[in-house]
């Protein structure tokens, strides 16, 4: 895995495919992943972890089938949720949403169990960075020093 920084706006310039999250980085058995949604993904459980989301611009929903009933989450930039394990959900956004998700490494993007897959949407345990993002640039600008 690269030990190097990487700016996420390069990192989601990289690619333009739809709900096919790409992994920026690792933390212990955790990916990092970026990935861009617009429209819907697909009804599914994530039977053994809990699903990290944070969006860095646009918004997402995900609605949720809880025991006391189904109910969506709104979620602007800068908002964070945590889908618990074994909970049946679909994010969904109308108008697009980039998205930071962190899980162990692995896991599936339409879980354990869902329902059936629709094109637009990749099952992936996240793909590389390709090309890699490039690194921010941290030098001072000139006569800055």
């Amino acid at each position: 895995m690269n030990n190097e920084p990487v700016a996420l706006p390069q990192a989601l310039a990289s690619f333009d495919a739809l709900w096919s999250p790409r992994v920026v980085t690792r933390v212990n058995d955790y990916d990092v992943r970026v990935a861009k949604v617009a429209g819907e993904h697909v009804w599914h459980v994530h039977e053994h972890t809990d699903e990290f989301f944070l969006v860095l611009s646009g918004e997402l929903h995900i609605a949720l089938c809880e025991p006391a009933g189904e109910r969506t989450v709104t979620l602007g930039r800068n908002s964070v949720f945590v889908v618990p394990c074994g909970t049946e959900h679909k994010p969904y956004s109308p108008d697009g949403a980039e998205i930071l998700l962190f899980e162990p490494t692995g896991t599936l993007s339409v879980g354990d169990r869902h329902d059936e897959i629709p094109a637009h949407v990749d099952a992936t345990t996240g793909h590389a960075l390709t090309p890699a993002a490039p690194r921010p640039d941290t030098r001072p600008a000139p006569g800055d020093a």
